[in-house]
């Protein structure tokens, strides 16, 4: 049987095979960059667990207090010198990049100091944190106020409005790496340490701290390369390679990262309590395969801009575009368009293909949202997956895909989907 006739047999049609082999051909240029950056990140990654010593000891589980636990601490050095930073916190005991940027944000910021976003509004979770939206347990709740800054229409830092926004109370400013549920556009880790180095020039001792989801390894430089003073993120994501099964990372000053360990765990217990629960093996292993997992996703990502971008869609980021992260913003123009897509992902998964995916009200959201998913992990987004809010411009967020030939086959399928539901031409593009 032929590799056509194995796409065949999964439910993508001849013509949508064919025409995603003429997007491909163009591109060949394009992944050979990605595998070279893949290659120059896992030497890095490999250095750090060289440097480290990292011996199959270290894969021991703990339990209990997890007192001396020298796999979990290892493993936190590993990723402090892979990131090029003082300290890290890397546990299981962080559920999502949510709680991680909340425990780096509580820990950090007291009643009466003032927390900058100068990339615009925060990611939607995030809302309810600050107390944007009204919560219980918001930073706000605690005397903790908010201030924002607004990017320009075309996607830029509005530096003289950042300068505006920063005054004596100004404790800390944090930049969202990747685009979120809004269709501006990722920032580089240089665009990210030119921002620094302003608010720094504005402020010399405010703390910057970057959420860095769905951006690790995408790049041979991370924000704390450019002086961040924190980056965090999720390991069901980027870092965890598809392996971690829970966990988040706070990485930077070995100062704040010492006040996140005590405001995970408590006052005078930090870094010295948390077991691993036998989940070792799949972090360490998870990171080793962190940077080919990534360079994967990214090759997704950007077949899938090429592939819709050709349709009439507008994608973010478009498809000649330097990529930042491993996200790809479709616009879809409809709710219709939406679902059909996240059907033809869930179709393609390997775990729940045969569901199909209907918006729903999902905790931390103010919009419905619609959400294909079939991991092995639950909520996991480095694996295949697409998501949006129903709302306008109707885009859907696709990511992931722990090998680039599972992307490819969900994308076909999304677009198989909106085929068969009349929302492309009949005819596809030579």
């Amino acid at each position: 049987m032929t590799t056509e006739a194995m796409y065949q047999s999964l439910g993508v049609s001849p013509e949508v095979y064919a025409y995603g082999e003429r997007v491909l051909k163009a591109l060949e240029g394009r992944f050979k960059e990605i595998d070279e950056t893949a290659e120059y990140n896992q030497c890095k990654v490999l250095a750090a667990m060289h440097k480290n010593r990292v011996n199959a000891a270290h894969f021991a589980a703990t339990t209990g207090y997890g007192y001396n636990d020298d796999g979990r601490d290892t493993l936190e050095r590993v990723y402090a010198d892979c990131f090029h930073t003082e300290a890290a916190l890397v546990r299981p005991q962080i559920t999502c990049g949510t709680h991680a940027l909340t425990v780096a944000l509580s820990a950090n910021l007291l009643p009466g100091d003032e927390l900058l976003s100068p990339v615009g509004a925060p990611y939607d979770t995030l809302e309810e944190v600050i107390g944007i939206r009204e919560s219980v347990g918001s930073l706000k709740e605690y005397g903790v106020t908010y201030a924002q800054a607004d990017l320009k229409p075309d996607g830029t830092f509005d530096y003289p409005a950042i300068e505006r926004a920063i005054n004596e109370r100004t404790k800390l400013i944090t930049i969202q790496r990747s685009k979120g549920y809004a269709t501006r556009p990722t920032f580089s880790v240089q665009q990210i340490g030119d921002l620094i180095a302003f608010c720094k020039r504005v402020k010399p001792d405010v703390i910057c701290m970057v959420d860095n989801c769905y951006g690790e390894f995408v790049e041979r430089i991370e924000p704390s390369d450019v002086r961040a003073d924190l980056i965090v993120g999720s390991l069901i994501k980027n870092p965890g390679g598809g392996l971690a099964p829970i966990g988040g990372y706070i990485c930077g000053r070995a100062d704040l990262v010492e006040r996140c360990a005590y405001r995970l765990s408590a006052p005078g217990l930090g870094q010295e309590v948390g077991a691993n629960l036998g989940l070792m093996p799949a972090l360490y292993q998870g990171f080793f395969l962190a940077p080919t997992v990534t360079a994967g996703a990214l090759k997704g990502a950007i077949f899938a801009a090429n592939l819709y971008e050709r349709l009439g869609f507008r994608c973010v980021p478009n498809a000649t575009e330097s990529r930042h992260d491993i996200i790809q913003a479709v616009e879809l123009g409809s709710a219709e368009g939406m679902v059909a897509f996240c059907k033809g992902i869930q179709a393609a998964a390997p775990v729940d293909s045969y569901v199909d995916p209907i918006p729903w009200a999902m905790p931390g959201y103010d919009s419905e949202v619609i959400m294909a998913a079939g991991a092995f992990v639950q909520g996991s987004s480095i694996e295949l997956s697409a998501d949006g809010p129903i709302r306008e411009p109707y885009a859907v967020y696709f990511q992931g895909g722990l090998t680039w030939q599972h992307a490819k086959l969900g994308i076909l399928m999304s677009l198989q989907k909106m085929k068969e539901k009349g929302l492309v031409p009949e005819k596809l593009p030579e």
